[in-house]
C-alpha cells in the first residue's frame, strides 16, 4: 500500500508529520486548506479509519500505526478544544 504523510500547523503554530497508509488522505484533506478543529478532526478521522480498513481487507489486520497516529492527532487537538475558532492548517503532503 503506498503510504502518505500529511504536515499540519496547529493553532499554537506548532507543526506535525502525520502518518497515513493509505493515499485516501488526500480525499478529505487538502494541502494549504485551514479547517476548524472539530471538521479537521472529523475530517482525519474517517480517512485514517477507512486507510485502516484497507490495510485490514488487505493484511487481515486493522493498521495499529494509523490508529496511532488518529491518538496522537486527538491528544493533540484537546490542547485547542477550548478555543472556539482554533484553526488547523495541511500545509503538505509526503
Amino acid at each position: 500500500m503506498p503510504v502518505m504523510h500529511f504536515h499540519v500547523r496547529w493553532p499554537d503554530q506548532s507543526e506535525t508529520r502525520c502518518y497515513s497508509p493509505s493515499l485516501v488522505v488526500a480525499d478529505y484533506l487538502t494541502p494549504g486548506a485551514s479547517y476548524p478543529l472539530p471538521d479537521f478532526l472529523q475530517r482525519t478521522r474517517d480517512a485514517l479509519g477507512i486507510a485502516s480498513e484497507r490495510v485490514r481487507a488487505k493484511y487481515g489486520f486493522a493498521c495499529a500505526q494509523a490508529l496511532g497516529q488518529l491518538a496522537e492527532i486527538e491528544h493533540i487537538a484537546s490542547r485547542f478544544g477550548g478555543q472556539a475558532d482554533a484553526q488547523v492548517t495541511v500545509t503538505a503532503f509526503d
